[in-house]
């Protein structure tokens, strides 16, 4: 009896370490491919200059230009309103709350619903709903506004990736022990006085994890944004909330899909993919020594 428990563990084991393997390995196997592609295109005047040629020559610094707006403004629209919802969550809401109850099967709902989706939401109701309206009532009918643009673009991405920060902040402010809570209300502290210096001080290393991982999925996205405010080439760079933008994932999307000579893109598409990855790498670079400093701060 004992061996054979011994013989189905070792299996056990070796299935699960070449699972480990494998997909190492695929990851591996997919950077080797990108960077033996991308090397002859990537250079300095790559990241630097603007497109030119119908995106045949030239760089791509509108597109990383592009998502680095469209992160920023992404972020400042979900994280305090994601952070918010998980405080409320955890901190003031009941278990048995309807109200509750109803926010965590939206967030489930949210996190289920396919990321084309949320750019057909964004179309219908950021840009003729909300933008049309605008344009009505401020512009008298003008068009501004119920256009795609980077603040519609970056609202709809905020949607997407609202139940990420929501469900990461609380989780992390449920590692705050619970006698924490208990010792500061005792000495006086108000409930909100105890979450200010209580709780989310012990729980910002996972809120900052938690954001910097929605914000970095949020800047590989394509579909929300293919109906609300990426461009295919814009010679400018975006100085407005009303502006359109170029976008590392729409740019390597369109050179597969539209390009004329698909054969001679390649490159430029392996390099754009390069930059991407290395942006995705840097924000989860960051999460982690983010989180290390932050755990031995507290400690």
């Amino acid at each position: 009896m004992s061996r054979k428990r011994d013989i189905t563990g070792g299996l056990f084991i070796g299935v699960t370490a070449f699972s480990a393997l494998l997909i190492i390995a695929v990851i591996v196997i997919l950077l080797v491919v990108i960077i033996i592609g991308g090397k002859g295109t990537f250079s300095w005047e790559f990241l630097t200059s603007f497109p030119q040629d119908g995106m045949m020559k030239g760089g791509i610094f509108p597109a990383i230009y592009g998502t680095v707006f469209l992160v920023l403004i992404m972020s400042i629209a979900a994280v305090p309103f994601g952070t918010i919802t998980a405080i409320y969550l955890t901190e003031y809401a009941s278990e048995k709350s309807i109200l509750a109850q109803s926010i965590r099967f939206a967030v489930r709902t949210l996190a289920t619903v396919p990321s084309i989706i949320f750019g057909l939401f964004g179309l219908g109701f950021f840009i003729k709903f909300v933008g049309g309206g605008m344009d009505n009532l401020f512009l008298g009918g003008q068009l501004k506004w119920g256009q795609p643009s980077i603040l519609w673009a970056s609202l709809t991405m905020a949607l997407l990736t609202l139940p990420v920060v929501i469900v990461s902040v609380e989780e992390a402010i449920r590692t705050v022990p619970r006698e924490m809570r208990e010792a500061s209300l005792a000495l006086g502290a108000t409930k909100w006085e105890t979450i200010l210096r209580i709780v989310l001080p012990g729980s910002r290393s996972g809120i900052m994890t938690g954001t910097i991982l929605a914000v970095s999925r949020g800047a590989g996205e394509v579909a929300p944004i293919l109906f609300t405010g990426a461009a295919y080439y814009l010679a400018t760079l975006p100085t407005s909330l009303s502006d359109q933008f170029m976008n590392l994932g729409y740019h390597i999307y369109i050179m597969a899909t539209q390009s004329a000579n698909v054969d001679k893109t390649l490159p430029i598409q392996f390099a754009t993919t390069m930059v991407l990855l290395l942006l995705t790498f840097t924000l989860n670079l960051t999460a982690v020594i983010i989180r290390a400093r932050l755990r031995r701060k507290t400690k």
